[in-house]
């Protein structure tokens, strides 16, 4: 037996908090009764959202090094280079998980398990995405200082930041991830991002990747990711 909400993010709907949504409006049934968010589907149930038969998908898991230009946002109709631009047509289907701004390079994770999109973005769970940063003025440890304690921005105070400093590149860690975050970390302390680059997400690491460059995760990273 497997939670509803597990199927049909596995389905590929979207989420948890959006299979969810879908549940608590009664739009999901289950051998023809409305489902709960504690329904569980049995091997032989048909599931069905508004009345349209699914099951569950393939699951896909792509890391890319996205390279600067392209946006992660792949509903915006005016974008004139979307991530999925660079993917064979077959792999359209996929969501990335989080953002990165257009400005951004490195790690980017594409899938259709809404599952793990959740553990991996959900505040809840806190997970690492690590960074590699340039700004100018370079930037004195007296300020890297207040980072590490938490600085208040227009949408609250973040939480501390792991850094470390070498020469002008700057590695920073974060468990959050607020829109364009870490650049308006640093305007607020007085310096300019000109170089922005994610190298991990938890347990995985951008490695060899070259930028346009895409692969699959394997089981193993796929395992480190849900269970970090």
């Amino acid at each position: 037996m497997e939670r509803i909400n597990k199927y049909l993010a596995r389905a590929g709907l979207g989420s948890r908090r959006n299979v969810e949504e879908l549940i608590q409006k009664g739009m999901v049934k289950i051998d023809g009764e409305t489902a709960t968010l504690t329904s569980k589907v049995a091997e032989n149930s048909t599931v069905a959202v508004n009345d349209e038969k699914i099951s569950p998908k393939e699951l896909v898991y792509l890391v890319i090094n996205k390279p600067k230009g392209y946006i992660t946002t792949l509903k915006d109709p005016y974008a004139k280079k979307k991530i999925t631009d660079i993917l064979p047509e077959e792999f359209n289907n996929l969501s990335p998980v989080g953002r990165l701004d257009k400005d951004t390079t490195g790690l980017l994770i594409l899938t259709n398990d809404g599952d793990l999109a959740y553990r991996l973005t959900h505040p809840k769970h806190e997970k690492e995405k690590e960074y590699v940063v340039k700004a100018i003025p370079e930037p004195k440890e007296v300020d890297l200082d207040k980072l590490r304690k938490g600085i208040l921005l227009e949408d609250g105070k973040t939480k501390p930041a792991k850094i470390a400093k070498e020469d002008n590149k700057i590695s920073i860690i974060i468990t959050e991830g607020r829109k364009r975050q870490i650049r308006r970390m640093f305007e607020a302390i007085g310096y300019k991002v000109t170089e922005l680059k994610r190298i991990r997400i938890g347990s995985l690491l951008i490695g060899k990747l070259e930028e346009g460059e895409f692969r699959f995760l394997n089981n193993k990273e796929i395992c480190d990711l849900k269970n970090d």
